[in-house]
């Protein structure tokens, strides 16, 4: 209730005079003075009270004078009037109507009281409400009131005592509030700042306000008091106490801190006054060292607890609230405090130095500042780094149990020091406690030392329990553990207030999504504008404390048996890591991390990253440290480097504490023991876990360590990589000594599953922190590789899989981190451990595999940039050697094929340029494999892939066509060839435009560049060069070595060529020309000719090669003819399109030479070959019937048929596409109209003939030497040879000249020369004796008669070749009896040649030479009258051979040779004698007679006998012949004998003469003489003779002469033989004659009969005197014959002897005949 209003100031007034009352009746009797006072107080209250406006003010005003009555009363001094009268003044002082002047009268009374020991307690409460209630009592009064206070304070009564302590920390606290009040009130109004006061003004409050000056006075005074010196203001002080002093001074200083910073006086009086008290009064504290006070000469004072206590307290407050003003006294005070932690100095001092750094560690902004004022400083003491590293050595100074002095068992080694432990952990205070289920207490346990832990504060609060005991005097007894305890909370508040602190910071400077980098980095340099200092702090900070921090957590969490204490510990740890992360300070990160990484693995594991890290640490720590704690706990964290060696020092700790989980293998090379893995490695690698998931970002480098240790781990644990990298618990098998309790088997699918949560989450880091991630992963498998080698060991998957799943997560951002990520994986999959390559490939195809399916954005189809990057690893794994990489690699484009095959786009040439890498010496299945995925492209994808692929398609599948590991793929994959050519076909107008577009942007980028445009046969359009590459492959496959490739590839190009040539513009066929079929020709020629002669086994497993086929050579010849025929069918189903272009003519040329050197090389199936293709490309074509199709493979025939050799005719049908019309009426009829297709290029033609002229000459060319084993042309191919002249002479008949024929003539004598081999002469000639003429014969007369049937039509000037043809014919007709020689090959008769022996067998050449006769006399027939044939004397040389077989006669090989020769000869005669007259007077003929004569007399008198075997018929028939020529004699020549040279006449009628005298023969048998004596030719020749004898028109005398000698040596015989007959006869007697004789002498009776026959009918003056003489001489001679006794004689005479009787008469005249 307020005091102003009505009513309480009514009462107030009742109250006042109920008081006074009251008073007035006490001091009735007693102290009248008083009593009147009180009487007057009552009227002076009403007067006031009537006033009735204000009352309050009023009585202020009078407040002395209503005081006055009860001062009065309290000097009475009775206990009761001095209650009364304290009440009222209370009451008074309450309602604030006390004047100043009243109340320095109250307190000089209080005084007087206080000084009589009244009412003390009263007249504190008195004092309390005079000060509280208002501000009246100021100055003087004021300072005597506290004095009154303080006095009390000392009085022998406790409760008085405590009351009035209680009173000076009020009053206290009264006067600063005042001064608190006094300041508000002036806020507003604008002072003048006090002037900057010198050290010197010491007492100086002149500046101050009254209330302030107060609160300065009374400050001033306690330190005074404190210091034990007078104080200045108040006065009468007795006595004082310093504890009391300090109290007062640390509630001043902790509740009006502002006071100080405000006011420059009393700032000055903290750093003049308080603080070189404080540090004054530390000093026995700081002097004073445990255990050697006895040594020290003077006395040392013993730190005293109270004060000691008191003093850090007020400390606290000064570091906690002055900071800023006691910046170098702070300095001292904190290093202070770090003294007293020092280990020689009293427990309880310890326990209060800790309890009060806790104080200050749980001030982080506190800390901040100390770091920012001392350790940022150039010379200033490291104060933050001191207190961190204070409380570490303070903990590991706890550990050193204090027996234990000398440094030897300190540094036992780490296996000697925990042998003891089992013992020492049972002997422990929470060993009792461990039975009956009760958890064991939380405890550190390190080398025996066991330090239970309690539970001193609440986290992020210094509840402090030494610091309050204000009451002890006495040091108190500190529990075992409460010091330990409270360092640990100090170190976890330590952390968790920096950390918190800066996270704020951090997080207000930094937002927490995955940020864009640009923005990073904008806000970061903004924020590095902003404050540049601040982050300088917050690394200092972290740098001052890390190495202190971790130190002592490290021993900590070793030492550690509580799970939720290595919980805390690991927590800090982890803290510290991310928060050394977030400001990039990787020293101190990693050695957190390490830490974490080294309490996860099993104590003395070695592992190098660890270790590594953790010696690059040792040699950073700074050297304060390495000198400030002791050598064990160092070796809790690290490993040093001894001379070179690595010494793993890692924390002794007895494990005897630990649970075991887990006994596994380490991951090393050598095969080691088992490892044991404890309950609190598991927590460790959570917390190792959960660093990573929740602060991947701040690993950066650190990665490598967690994930090393991570890796290990799960190798102990026996966790192995399933699909997709994610880890499952292995089977028992994989590790044989992987044991794990039931505790952690039910905890590994968790750590398995959190595992691939932590690679999830990296898609949450930012990509710096990915690619350290990524680095680290990489790192690791490296190190897996490198223990990998060389031992087929299982590998540790763990990197690899986890490289895997970090892909697969971040394939948002698969660019960023697809190179490092998939180049090492590239590696992995070259590693010769089977196991680890096959997960590199995995990894690398699952990763493409799900790179491709990923919808990322922008789509890939708009992306080709990372298409591509993301199908180049695939590419690469075709530089991997191994067959399985190669497997997954082709298995994975299979499925992407099949997956995404329709959206690959610009990725097409990478997948192709991978299923075209092959190599043969990858096996079957590899290549298999590959093949499927390129059957796959051509049979589905061919439309959907980029046109500009296309060529690379035709690349890939010439690749599979030459491998060699598998001839069905390597077929399959020309049979894939002709596919796409049908694809480009359908598909032509498409493609076109496509790449005629791509072309256009290629050639303005090379234009740009400047470069040339750089494309196989380039200057062609693209889509034609297209169709080049598809025609260079095949040409390729053309000349591969196995057969059966040749064979397909060849029948393919050439229909590709043939089907789809239209399509290419007409330029492009020169390259085709050129560069594909003459290229494909020469590569074709060059191996035949150099193919291997040796003889092919029969093929692996029960393939049989036919005997035609079993040499590398004849296998070539296949291919030779092949080709040939096919890029001959092109020259002439695209003759126009090719002759249109420039080089037709050379290219006529080359192709001419190439069937040459096909013609003559030295097989028969090449050559006979060439030959069809020279056919072909002359366009010489069979007739077609109706019935026949156009297209059947066109036979190469003439007119007159051979035998098409089809069996090696190329294998698709021929498709003629431009020919116009059949050309093919060619030879049907005499006169031949070229077709208008025709070609009209001579040159050509010429060309054509020299060629066959060259292949003839060559191959009818007789061998040099006599070998066996010359090769000699066969009769297909010479037969195929001569027929190609007769159409070939067609078109070059107007130029052929005499020398032309000439070099026929000796190419058609060659090839009917050349003899044949055994084998093959059963199938040319069915029988010898059969009169057949071969096909080439045949062709070779044709030849001849095409020739002369085109003379014949021909212009005049032709005809001077007849003579020639008539040549060439008779030297045929020579074979008949001569058969040729062919060089000095011998050659065997048909009949006597074995067919199994490998001999030539020279022809039957009778046929051909009868047929040639025949022919030579049809043509003489018609041409006799030729001038040239007059002139060239064909006659003479006709008659001149026929010579030969008529002298032979019965000598000829065939008798029809003769009985041709002579009827030729009668023909040809019957023609040649009248021409022969005619030119008779020209001497043309001149020669000719002799020959004639020649001829007639070889002939009709034979050397050679006839057989014996001869039938009579035969005989008379040959007899017949002989007369025939007589009567030709007698009709065509002697009847024109004046036309006829003398001599010829005069040797025909000799010869007449002789035939007409028989000559008997020895030979003959009895029966058949009669018949043998060719009695009718005699008779014939006889009659000739004697009819020629006695002609009249003889017109020369000398014609005469010779037949009438003729007739008189005939006489003259007659006579001869009949007297030698008569003599015989008689001579013989009874005996018979022999038979020759009586024939001769029959013959001779014949021959007289004959004579007087002629003689009748002959005009008597043609007959001389003398012959009519010889005659008649003979009858006497004739009748002495009569006497003979053989009847045959008789007849024959009594003819004879008849005809006498017609010239029996008596002569009338003696004629006389003239002779000369």
């Amino acid at each position: 209730m307020s005091t102003s209003t009505p009513e309480a100031v009514k009462k107030l007034v009742d109250n006042m005079q109920t008081d006074l009352r009251s008073l007035s009746m006490e001091c009735k009797k007693k102290f009248p003075p008083v009593k009147e006072a009180a009487e007057s107080g009552i009227v002076k209250i009403k007067t006031i009270a009537a006033g009735n406006t204000g009352i309050l003010a009023a009585l202020k005003e009078n407040s002395s004078e209503v005081v006055q009555p009860f001062l009065m009363g309290c000097g009475t001094k009775e206990p009761k009037i001095t209650q009364l009268c304290l009440a009222a003044i209370q009451r008074l002082m309450t309602h604030e109507v006390v004047s100043e002047a009243a109340a320095g009268n109250i307190i000089n009374m209080l005084w007087q009281l206080m000084e009589n020991g009244l009412e003390e307690l009263k007249l504190l409460q008195t004092v309390l409400v005079l000060l509280t209630t208002n501000t009246v009592a100021h100055d003087e009064a004021l300072s005597k009131a506290i004095v009154v206070c303080f006095r009390l304070h000392f009085t022998k009564d406790n409760i008085t005592n405590n009351t009035a302590a209680a009173t000076v920390r009020q009053v206290v606290t009264v006067v600063f509030e005042r001064m608190v009040a006094e300041d508000e009130r002036h806020k507003g109004s604008i002072e003048q700042p006090p002037a900057v006061q010198g050290s010197s003004n010491r007492r100086s409050s002149s500046t101050l306000r009254p209330c302030a000056k107060d609160a300065y006075m009374l400050f001033q005074d306690l330190c005074q008091l404190v210091n034990a010196d007078a104080p200045y203001w108040l006065a009468g002080m007795t006595e004082m106490t310093r504890t009391f002093g300090l109290e007062l001074l640390e509630s001043v200083l902790n509740d009006f801190p502002q006071v100080f910073l405000q006011h420059q006086e009393f700032s000055f009086l903290l750093k003049e006054r308080v603080c070189p008290l404080v540090i004054k009064l530390f000093s026995p504290n700081i002097k004073f060292r445990q255990g050697n006070a006895t040594s020290s000469p003077a006395p040392v004072e013993k730190p005293y607890f109270p004060i000691c206590m008191r003093l850090l307290r007020v400390v606290s407050v000064l570091i906690k609230h002055f900071y800023s003003l006691l910046v170098t006294e702070c300095e001292i005070f904190l290093s202070l405090l770090v003294k007293f932690l020092d280990g020689d100095k009293p427990q309880w001092l310890r326990a209060v130095a800790v309890e009060s750094i806790h104080r200050l560690c749980v001030q982080p902004h506190l800390l901040r500042s100390f770091c920012q004022s001392y350790d940022m400083k150039q010379h200033s003491t490291k104060v933050f780094r001191d207190i961190v590293n204070a409380l570490g050595s303070f903990i590991q100074s706890l550990f050193i149990v204090p027996s234990v002095g000398n440094p030897a068992i300190v540094n036992t080694p780490a296996g000697a020091a925990g042998t003891g432990g089992p013992a020492t952990a049972q002997s422990g205070p929470g060993a009792a406690g461990v039975s009956g289920g009760v958890t064991p207490q939380a405890a550190f346990e390190y080398r025996g030392t066991w330090i239970p832990i309690m539970t001193v504060t609440v986290q992020g609060s210094a509840k402090a329990t030494y610091l309050e005991m204000l009451d002890k005097v006495e040091p108190p007894s500190i529990p075992e553990g409460y010091a330990m305890s409270v360092a640990f909370s100090c170190l976890l508040d330590l952390v968790r207030g920096i950390t918190s602190m800066l996270e704020k910071e951090l997080g207000q400077s930094a937002p927490q999504t995955r940020p864009d980098p640009a923005m990073v980095q904008k806000q970061t340099s903004e924020q590095s504008d902003k404050e540049p200092d601040t982050r300088a702090i917050w690394v200092e900070m972290v740098n001052a404390c890390w190495c202190g921090l971790l130190a002592a957590l490290s021993l900590l969490l070793d030492a550690s048996t509580d799970e939720t204490a290595t919980e805390n510990i690991l927590k800090a740890e982890l803290t510290m890591a991310s928060l050394c992360g977030r400001l990039s300070l990787v020293t101190p990160r990693d050695a957190f991390i390490t830490a974490i990484c080294k309490a996860s693995l099993p104590p003395h594991y070695a592992l190098t990253v660890l270790s590594s890290s953790a010696s690059t640490l040792t040699n950073k720590l700074p050297d304060y440290i390495c000198g400030k704690f002791l050598a064990v706990p160092m070796a809790t964290y690290t490993a040093y480097s001894i001379q070179g060696q690595n010494v793993q020092i890692i924390s002794p700790s007895s494990e005897s504490h630990q649970q075991v989980v887990a006994v596994g293998q380490p991951l090393t090379v050598q095969p080691q023991g088992t490892v044991v893995l404890t309950a609190k490695n598991i927590q460790c690698m959570r917390t190792l876990l959960n660093l990573a998931h929740c602060h991947g970002d701040v690993l950066g480098t650190s990665w490598q360590l967690v994930l090393a240790t991570l890796q290990h781990l799960v190798w102990i644990l026996g966790l192995k990589p399933g699909s997709g990298g994610a880890l499952k618990p292995g089977r028992a098998v994989e590790g044989p000594s992987t044991v794990l309790t039931t505790a952690v088997m039910t905890d590994l699918p968790v750590i398995a599953n959190i595992l691939s949560r932590l690679f999830e989450s990296s898609q949450h880091l930012d990509d710096v922190s990915l690619h350290h991630l990524i680095n680290a992963l990489c790192s690791l498998s490296m190190e897996a590789m490198d223990m990998a080698y060389g031992n087929n060991k299982e590998p540790s998957l763990f990197a690899v899989a986890k490289l895997l799943e970090t892909g697969l997560v971040n394939m948002d951002r698969i660019e960023i981190l697809w190179r490092p990520l998939t180049g090492h994986l590239l590696e992995v999959c070259q590693h010769p451990n089977s196991r680890m390559r096959e997960w590199g490939a995995e990894a690398v195809t699952a990763l493409i595999k799900s790179g491709l399916v990923y919808k990322h954005d922008p789509a890939l189809s708009q992306n080709q940039r990372l298409q591509l990057l993301l199908l180049n690893p695939l590419k690469e794994l075709s530089n991997i050697v191994h067959a399985d990489i190669r497997q997954k690699q082709l298995e994975c484009v299979l499925q992407i094929l099949q997956s995404q095959g329709d959206s690959l786009g610009p990725g097409w040439p990478l997948v192709l340029g991978v299923i075209g890498a092959i190599r043969n010496d990858q096996g079957e299945s590899l290549i298999r494999t590959a093949f499927q995925c390129l059957q796959l492209v051509v049979t589905d994808f061919l439309p959907t892939m980029p046109c500009t692929c296309l060529q690379i398609v035709v690349d890939v599948a010439g690749s599979f066509g030459l491998q060699n590991q598998e001839l069905n793929i390597s077929l399959t994959s020309i049979g894939l060839l002709w596919n796409i050519s049908d694809h480009f076909f359908q598909r032509g107008e498409t493609i076109e435009k496509e790449l005629d577009k791509e072309e256009a942007i290629l050639e303005k980028q090379a234009k740009d560049k400047g470069v040339p445009l750089n494309r196989p046969f380039h200057p062609a359009p693209p889509f034609d060069c297209l169709w080049l590459c598809l025609y260079a492959t095949l040409g390729k496959l053309c000349v591969d070595p196995r057969p059966a490739v040749r064979k397909s590839a060849g029948q393919t190009l050439f229909s590709t060529i043939s089907a789809h040539g239209t399509l290419l513009q007409q330029a492009t066929w020169q390259t085709v020309v050129w560069k594909v079929l003459f290229h494909l020709l020469d590569s074709v020629r060059k191996s035949s000719t150099t193919a291997d002669k040796e003889k092919i086994e029969s093929g692996g497993g029960n393939i049989l090669i036919h005997h035609s086929r079993d040499t590398a050579e004849k296998q070539w010849a296949e291919t030779w003819v092949l080709t040939l025929a096919g890029v001959a069918r092109i020259f002439n189903t695209r003759r126009y399109l090719l002759q249109s272009l420039g080089d037709f003519f050379k290219a006529w040329e080359v192709l001419l030479d190439h069937i040459q050197s096909a013609a003559l090389s030295k097989n028969n199936e090449v050559s006979l070959a060439a030959l069809k293709s020279f056919q072909e490309i002359l366009q010489i074509v069979t007739p077609v019937k109706d019935s026949e199709k156009p297209d059947a493979l066109s036979a190469v025939n003439l007119p007159i048929l051979i035998d098409p050799v089809t069996a090696s005719g190329p294998g698709r049908p021929l498709e003629r596409t431009d020919s116009l019309g059949e050309r093919l009426s060619r030879y049907n009829g005499a006169e031949q109209i070229p077709p208008p297709d025709e070609i009209e290029d001579s040159a050509l033609w010429w060309s054509a003939w020299n060629a066959w002229y060259r292949i003839g000459t060559d191959s009818t060319k007789p061998p040099t030497s006599s070998e066996k084993l010359a090769f000699i042309p066969s009769q297909p191919f010479l037969t195929a040879l001569i027929q190609i002249f007769p159409a070939l002479y067609q078109h070059i008949k107007t130029g052929f000249s005499m020398d032309d024929l000439k070099k026929l003539g000796v190419i058609l004598h060659g090839a009917v020369s050349v003899p044949i081999s055994s084998d093959a002469s059963p199938f040319i000639l069915p029988s010898y004796t059969e009169a057949v003429l071969t096909s080439l014969q045949e062709a070779v007369l044709t030849s001849l008669d095409v020739l002369q049937k085109a003379i014949c039509v021909g212009p005049e000037n032709m005809q001077v070749m007849y003579p020639a043809i008539f040549h060439q014919l008779l030297l045929f007709v020579e074979f008949s009896c001569k058969p040729p020689q062919y060089g000095k090959l011998e050659t065997k008769h048909v009949a006597n040649a074995k067919y199994n022996q490998a001999e030539w067998v020279a022809l039957n050449y009778v046929p051909f030479a009868e047929k040639s006769l025949e022919v030579v006399a049809d043509l003489y027939q018609k041409t006799a009258c030729h001038k040239a044939v007059v002139s060239e004397k064909v006659l003479k040389k006709i008659i001149k051979t026929l010579r030969i077989p008529l002298s032979l006669k019965y000598a000829c090989p065939s008798e029809s040779t003769w009985k041709l020769a002579v009827s030729s000869l009668l023909k040809v005669l019957s023609i040649g004698l009248p021409v022969a007259r005619q030119h008779a007077s020209s001497g043309k003929f001149d020669t000719m007679w002799p020959e004639l004569a020649s001829a007639f007399e070889d002939f009709l008198f034979t050397k050679s006998t006839p057989p014996d075997n001869l039938s009579i018929q035969e005989f008379q028939k040959n007899e017949g012949v002989d007369v025939e020529v007589v009567q030709l004699i007698s009709t065509e020549i002697l009847p024109f004998a004046n036309f006829i040279p003398k001599e010829f006449v005069g040797q025909i009628m000799a010869m007449l003469n002789k035939g007409s005298i028989h000559s008997q023969s020895s030979s003959f048998t009895e029966a058949e003489i009669d018949i043998r004596m060719r009695e009718e030719f005699s008779k014939v020749c006889f009659e000739t003779l004697l009819q020629f004898s006695f002609s009249n028109k003889v017109t020369t005398p000398q014609e005469g002469y010779i037949s009438r000698m003729a007739l008189s040596v005939l006489l003259k015989r007659s006579q001869d033989v009949l007297h030698r007959y008569v003599e015989d006869e008689r001579l013989s007697g009874r005996c018979p004659l022999p038979r020759q004789q009586v024939t001769e002498i029959i013959f001779v009776l014949k021959a007289i009969s004959t004579l007087m026959d002629s003689l009748k009918k002959t005009q008597p003056e043609n007959v001389d005197a003398n012959t009519w003489a010889q005659v008649i001489a003979l009858y006497p001679t004739l009748v002495e014959c009569i006497t003979c006794s053989s009847s045959e004689v008789s007849s024959a005479l009594k003819e004879a002897l008849g005809p006498f009787k017609d010239f029996m008469q008596p002569p009338v005249t003696k004629v006389q005949n003239g002779e000369s």
